[in-house]
């Protein structure tokens, strides 16, 4: 049995960690969903942007955290894992406000994994769209609850394990005035929200840019995104 994880927010839940700075992570118990099939997982798992670099400064689809999260996930479970790419960058939360594009596509993709497996978890990284405003920031709490909550009920999967990654909050170019107050926002989300819990981003590494991750620290991200997941799934 396969167990499916889906994967929202931006582009550090799609993955721009550089390929070749890491090793692979080679395991046929991985999974990606693909036309509704699920195949072997192999890097980039979520390509919402270009994979190969033809136009400068164009952002590239790479590594992400989810690859490290579903090797963790079958070596300590022993079940298979299936990876459900839906992230998109540069989105905020209003783009995947219930009804809208991202969101029923989430939802279609997911439905399709539900066929062939069973629905595991959601893991979301997303909040550098929307903390350069205050107004932004204070209105994401019920905004993200609302959505969560209309998620989970159109997937019918009750309470399944959600999991929260904290943003970079070291910005050099400033895009992230608010980093740290929608990093509050997230663990008051996971402290209201059944199920949920908040992966910490502290001394991870981000590169130039100032807002992707890099590929070693996705590589540590994923792991604590399942250390995170564990405890829910342990607890209940």
């Amino acid at each position: 049995m396969i167990h499916s994880f889906l994967m929202i927010g931006q582009s550090n839940m799609a993955g721009r960690g550089k390929i070749g700075e890491v090793p692979p992570i080679i395991d046929r118990r991985i999974h990606m969903l693909r036309n509704g099939r699920w195949v072997v997982m192999t890097e980039p798992i979520n390509p919402d942007r270009q994979v190969y670099p033809t136009i400068e400064r164009f952002p590239i689809s790479g590594v992400g955290l989810a690859a490290s999260f579903a090797g963790e996930y079958v070596n300590f479970f022993a079940d298979d894992a299936g990876l459900i790419p839906c992230a998109d960058g540069g989105t905020s939360l209003n783009d995947w406000a219930v009804g809208g594009l991202l969101y029923d596509n989430a939802v279609s993709q997911s439905r399709l994994a539900q066929r062939t497996s069973e629905f595991s978890g959601i893991l979301w990284h997303q909040g550098e769209g929307d903390c350069t405003t205050m107004e932004n920031v204070g209105a994401y709490h019920d905004k993200f609850i609302d959505f969560i909550v209309s998620l989970r009920k159109d997937l019918n999967v009750g309470n399944v394990p959600l999991v929260i990654g904290e943003i970079g909050e070291i910005c050099p170019r400033g895009q992230s005035q608010h980093s740290h107050e929608i990093n509050e926002v997230f663990h008051s989300i996971s402290k209201d929200l059944p199920n949920c819990a908040v992966a910490s981003a502290e001394g991870l590494t981000l590169y130039e840019d100032g807002l992707h991750f890099d590929s070693v620290s996705q590589r540590e991200f994923g792991r604590r995104y399942f250390a995170e997941y564990k405890s829910l799934v342990n607890n209940k």
